[in-house]
């Protein structure tokens, strides 16, 4: 099996799986390529067994092979290099070249659910092909899957799964899709065969997870905080509370004839009490006095 990529490693790559694959600007293509001088949908490679079909979907953008100008239709060998704008693409068999540093540079990973799989881990390059076939880039000789089940292929760093017709179908998280993005703790399945998908969080998930390490680092200090402020309480009586913070006693109401704030306070008392004498002494003068006549 013959896969399209760069030479120089600039773009990604693809395998040459039937029906075909198409190559442009456009996002929808199974290659892009994002450059000015490169039309929306370039050119189409259609796959019938082991032939390889040249299709110019852009008259206006001239295709070379080899250097040479072609027309529609060119039939495609291993090795030719496809020319357009300022871009070549190569066909080359991957078993017979050590594998790209562009395959091998993604962070994404499927690990087996399967106890058959003992759990194994299998990194993901830019492009992977699963199946049964020994040229997938991970071959499983298990009877229920096809010989080229799906593929796939990181874009921007997001990882994609697309099914390349299998009988028995390619699941995410247990719906059969035929192409979907795949995210960080998925489960993704090719019929029975389950795997984990291990990868890089998305945008939003990393501001949570900024947020986390945060909370996780001040947990200690808030809780030698509580500890500080809030294991006190329990210990604490009410009356030492009112100790610790004394307030100032109210003073007794003072005696309406005894009230002393100062010696003319004092004073004024005590001739009160006098003048009380007094007129005690004339009003029992008086009283003799009227019944001694």
């Amino acid at each position: 099996m013959l896969k399209l990529r760069d030479p120089k490693n600039r773009h990604g790559a693809v395998w040459l799986v039937e029906p075909g694959v198409t190559v442009g600007r456009r996002a929808g293509n199974h290659l892009v390529i994002d450059r000015p001088d490169v039309a929306d949908c370039q050119f189409e490679i259609r796959v019938k067994g082991e032939q390889f079909v040249l299709r110019n979907r852009a008259p206006d953008y001239p295709l070379s092979v080899n250097g040479q100008p072609v027309a529609d239709g060119y039939v495609l060998r291993e090795r030719d290099l496809i020319g357009f704008g300022a871009v070549e693409l190569q066909l080359v068999d991957p078993k017979k070249f050590a594998r790209s540093p562009e395959d091998t540079r993604t962070t994404w990973a499927l690990k087996a659910n399967s106890a058959a799989l003992g759990g194994r881990v299998y990194p993901l390059g830019s492009t992977v092909l699963i199946g049964r076939s020994s040229e997938c880039d991970i071959s499983l000789a298990v009877a229920h899957l096809s010989r080229r089940h799906a593929s796939l292929f990181v874009r921007d760093g997001l990882l994609y799964v697309k099914d390349l017709g299998s009988a028995n179908g390619t699941y995410l998280n247990g719906v059969r899709v035929s192409e979907a993005r795949v995210r960080r703790g998925d489960e993704l399945s090719f019929d029975t065969l389950s795997f984990g998908v291990i990868g890089p969080l998305d945008d939003l998930n990393r501001t949570s997870i900024r947020i986390k390490p945060s909370n996780v680092a001040s947990a200690p200090s808030l809780h030698r905080h509580q500890k500080s402020v809030i294991a006190p309480k329990p210990r604490t009586q009410p009356g030492a509370r009112r100790r610790a913070v004394p307030q100032p006693a109210a003073a007794p109401p003072p005696s309406p004839a005894l009230e002393v704030k100062g010696p003319g306070r004092r004073a004024s008392g005590a001739g009160r009490v006098w003048l009380t004498v007094v007129l005690l002494f004339l009003v029992s003068g008086a009283l003799v006095y009227h019944y001694g006549r």
